[in-house]
């Protein structure tokens, strides 16, 4: 195997947890967190020695045959191409802060060295999903960061409400890679390979352009992507995966993990071009998906499950891009969003820690002296996530997405976006507020403990925000030459115009949350716990009741159809022969018991059968 550094920044992560995972819990917190942060700091390094030496081109580096049953010859093959860099350096860069904050958040906890293996093997797997050159090892990679989140957010699993959450992640997320399963099973039957590049090449020929199978194979993947990347109708496990370590929630839920969806319509592109109705569907569902989390995000008092709600809300607007065709848009707006929506989890994360694991906004207040680091964090990453105009690497990204909404020719979508951009003002500056400013609602928060490492607390944080500003737009290198044209490409004009629209949807969300949140604040409160504003409170804090509707509709079904089947009579007479000859297998065993005195009583007895069954048959003694 040819060592590069590509092959080294995959292996790294690897080598990582696997020392973590056999050494028994020998190591001690000190060592695994050296080895945990340091194998994704190396990863990081590699992969930055990846990025200066990429040629330009493609490259597959094979590194075995992994399975050879007649033609179907998949290998463990690594794909590099402007996708996989970018996406390599977000999974390690971004990963390798967090990790490094992690050291700090996790000081003291039991169980260090499982967390730091879970970690490792998470970027590891990611690694594997964007890396492969065939859509079995992606398949691979799209299953072992399902495993990892299971058991990163299950991390305090004595609690029940935590393993729940756990349970539900990797129960919702299954049933989206059954249908991604189901669709690469389509695509090679149909193509006859599974390699990426040849099924981008194959489909056209094999696929007449909105034919039933292009549809369906496109459907049956963006089923997968929904899954990973918590959208209607599979979303509803996001929030409750707030239940694991703050870190795991930056890294997992706001990072890396939630945008697998993003990378695989992206790296598939042809696939879905040949499914425009398909197409259209996935920027309806992106559109749905960002307007139902924000106003949700608006009625949580959870800081990490707004921040939960917003990220679904910004995975929106990527698969908004990726309808309209804006594939390089959606991978622009995936960077940008890694970087301030890790800051704000780990600043989210810094204010739980110093406050003694509080997180109700209608506990905390107050902090914004206390905790300066934690709240620059907080302002830097919000004003990101507002797309402030010019300053914020979130604007530039998500200006992108709107003008080529525009471009398209998709009024709705683009006016799903604007208003999404209205609600995303409003609730950042309610969650700003509440956590900071005003008078503290708890002891906890009169006397927090602010975090004061400069490598493992202020570090990671610092990096982030300064990667959240104009500066992180400016380093992502731009991937339009690795996919069809956008729309905005044969559109001249109209930008302007879309500027100033986007600009002052934000600015109409900032002024709105400024008049509610700090001059109408008893009347919004008034509102809020009477009549239809307390309804539609309620409707909003319980994320329109998707949760209440799946448990009645699909899950208490299901319980009582294992309760009536936990006695079902075909079953008992399946096992009747079964339970009859252990029944004649207990009584032979019992009757070899060693004793002469049985034996003999069973040799008499056996001799009194035989004499009167001949006696019985007629001409038997004769």
């Amino acid at each position: 195997m040819m060592v590069t550094p590509v092959v080294l920044s995959f292996l790294f992560p690897l080598m990582g947890t696997l020392v973590l995972a056999f050494s028994s819990g020998r190591l001690g917190a000190r060592g695994s967190s050296v080895i945990g942060v340091g194998s994704v700091g190396l990863a990081a390094l590699a992969t930055l020695w990846a990025v200066l030496s990429h040629t330009g081109d493609r490259e597959i580096i094979t590194l075995w045959t992994w399975i050879s049953v007649g033609d179907f010859q998949p290998t463990i093959g690594l794909g590099v191409d402007g996708l996989a860099l970018v996406m390599m350096a977000v999974i390690t860069g971004v990963g390798f802060l967090i990790h490094l904050f992690a050291a700090w958040y996790m000081t003291g906890e039991a169980g260090i060295t499982r967390f730091y293996a879970w970690m490792n093997l998470f970027v590891f797997s990611m690694m594997l999903l964007v890396l492969g050159d065939n859509l079995l090892l992606l398949f691979l990679g799209w299953e072992g960061v399902g495993l990892c989140s299971y058991g990163l957010i299950g991390y305090y699993y004595q609690g029940l409400d935590n393993a729940r959450a756990a349970f539900k992640a990797f129960v919702v997320t299954r049933i989206g890679d059954v249908f991604l399963a189901l669709g690469l099973f389509l695509v090679f039957m149909e193509l006859g390979t599974l390699d990426i590049a040849t099924v981008l090449t194959r489909a056209p020929e094999f696929w007449a352009e909105g034919s039933a199978t292009a549809n369906l194979a496109a459907l049956l993947v963006l089923g997968g992507a929904l899954g990973k990347s918590a959208q209607v109708p599979l979303h509803t496990w996001l929030p409750d995966a707030m239940a694991g370590p703050t870190p795991v929630s930056a890294l997992i839920h706001a990072a890396t993990m939630v945008t697998a969806g993003i990378y695989l319509i992206a790296r598939l592109n042809g696939l879905f071009l040949l499914a425009p109705d398909v197409m259209l569907l996935v920027g309806v569902i992106g559109a749905i998906s960002l307007l139902l989390a924000a106003f949700a995000a608006l009625a949580q008092t959870d800081i990490k499950r707004v921040l939960a709600y917003s990220t679904m809300s910004q995975i929106g607007y990527m698969f908004l891009a990726l309808g309209v065709g804006a594939f390089d848009a959606a991978i622009f707006h995936l960077v940008t969003h890694a970087f301030f929506k890790a800051l704000l989890f780990l600043s989210a994360g810094a204010v739980i820690i110093s406050c003694h694991h509080e997180q109700d906004m209608r506990k905390l207040g107050g902090l914004w002296r206390k905790l300066p680091v934690a709240y620059g964090g907080f302002i830097v990453g919000g004003a990101a996530l507002v797309a402030l105009p010019l300053v914020s690497a979130g604007f530039f990204s998500k200006d992108e997405i709107l003008w080529q909404a525009m471009a398209a020719d998709r009024n709705g979508l683009l006016i799903a976006g604007l208003l999404g951009a209205v609600l995303t003002g409003i609730y950042t500056v309610r969650l700003v507020l509440g956590t900071f400013h005003g008078e503290p609602g708890s002891d906890h928060a009169r006397h927090p403990e602010p975090g004061t490492n400069l490598i493992t607390h202020h570090l990671p944080l610092v990096v982030l925000a300064v990667l959240s500003t104009f500066i992180g737009a400016w380093l992502y290198p731009g991937l339009g030459g690795l996919f069809p044209d956008a729309p905005g490409e044969a559109v001249e004009g109209g930008h302007t115009l879309l500027q100033v629209l986007a600009i002052g949807a934000v600015v109409a969300g900032l002024a709105l949350a400024g008049w509610l949140f700090l001059m109408r604040r008893p009347w919004l409160d008034d509102v809020a716990s009477k009549g239809a504003g307390a309804s539609l409170w309620k409707l909003w804090h319980h994320a329109w009741g998707f949760d209440a509707l799946f448990d009645r509709v699909l899950v208490r079904p299901w319980q009582w159809s294992v309760r009536m089947l936990r006695f079902d009579f075909i079953n008992l007479i399946m096992n009747l022969p079964a339970l009859i000859a252990r029944g004649f297998n207990a009584g032979l065993v019992r009757s070899q018991n060693g004793r002469t005195r049985s034996y003999a009583v069973v040799m008499v007895f056996g001799a009194t059968v035989i004499l009167l069954a001949l006696a019985l048959v007629p001409g038997g003694v004769a």
